[in-house]
């Protein structure tokens, strides 16, 4: 059965740039396993598939599979499901949608422009701490770093979780975090049979001033070596954000990915703090359609 699917480049305005998505409109009938072959077969880091919602208020259901397993919420596929769809719905107008996905309805912005558009959602889940790292000592090795590339100012690595678990690891500059590699010897030793979706890695040195943090994420055992952008993480490191103590008010972050892979993209990170405490988060950025066609599936 011929399935019809887009491709879209996603926390970018440019093709063949940010985080590349597949978003398959004609999944009726696909199970388990044919939805994981199929993300499998377009190797994308993510690869979604849109239902009829089964609230009528809200705009598609979605189910979401990197190449190694299904997932219950990812940033990317967010912003570049919703650009799709207001594309397909036509008009130009900014407009409201909810996207249901595993971890809930997830509220979307989206301002649609040509092929593309740009989009930002509010994070379903307020970002939560799981606590330190399997194995601080073993975690440099397995990023193939040296011990003392690992934190700045404070930071420290830490699991959080909005949605997604990841390890987040601080890394003193760009140098340090440029040569960081998965190590395969040495990676279960630091995260562990039952590892979190991924290591993000952060520092404030960035390619470009204007950005407000340099990033990139791992995730082996997902079957993503690496990920050119990480919405999910980004949502996450909010909480990391908001436990420094910004004042009350609205603050937003530019998270610069995906350089060290020659896919530039950039993540757009806002915080409401209210009382001393992160009120709300928004992840957002820029889509773009690059292909369209059908799959046989």
């Amino acid at each position: 059965m011929k399935r019809r699917f887009f491709t879209l480049d996603v926390f970018t305005a440019t093709r063949i740039a940010g985080n590349p998505l597949a978003v398959v409109l004609e999944p009726g009938g696909l199970d388990d396993a044919a939805m994981q072959t199929i993300a499998r077969e377009f190797g994308h880091p993510e690869t979604v598939f849109v239902f009829k919602p089964d609230d009528p208020a809200h705009r598609a259901r979605l189910r979401i599979f990197t190449p190694g397993r299904e997932i219950p919420f990812a940033g990317h596929p967010t912003v570049g499901t919703a650009v799709l769809m207001a594309h397909l719905d036509g008009g130009a107008g900014k407009r409201d949608l909810v996207l249901s996905e595993r971890i809930g309805p997830v509220s979307c912005t989206v301002a649609p422009g040509g092929e593309g558009g740009e989009a930002s959602f509010v994070v379903p889940r307020l970002p939560e701490r799981l606590g330190g790292v399997r194995n601080p000592t073993a975690l440099p090795s397995a990023l193939s770093l040296a011990p003392s590339d690992v934190g700045f100012d404070g930071h420290a690595p830490a699991n959080w979780t909005a949605g997604n678990s990841f390890t987040f690891v601080p890394v003193r500059g760009l140098d340090a975090i440029r040569r960081a590699r998965p190590d395969p010897s040495n990676w279960a030793a630091a995260f562990g049979p039952d590892d979190p979706h991924g290591a993000f890695l952060y520092c404030r040195e960035t390619a470009d001033p204007a950005h407000h943090f340099h990033a990139r994420m791992f995730a082996p055992a997902m079957g993503v070596n690496e990920d050119p952008a990480t919405g999910s993480a980004a949502a996450a490191f909010a909480g990391i954000l908001a436990a420094g103590g910004p004042s009350d008010g609205e603050h937003g972050f530019v998270i610069e990915q995906g350089y060290e892979m020659g896919r530039p993209s950039l993540i757009n990170l806002s915080l409401a703090m209210r009382s001393g405490a992160l009120a709300q988060a928004k992840v957002g950025g820029n889509a773009v359609i690059v292909t369209e066609g059908t799959i046989e599936a």
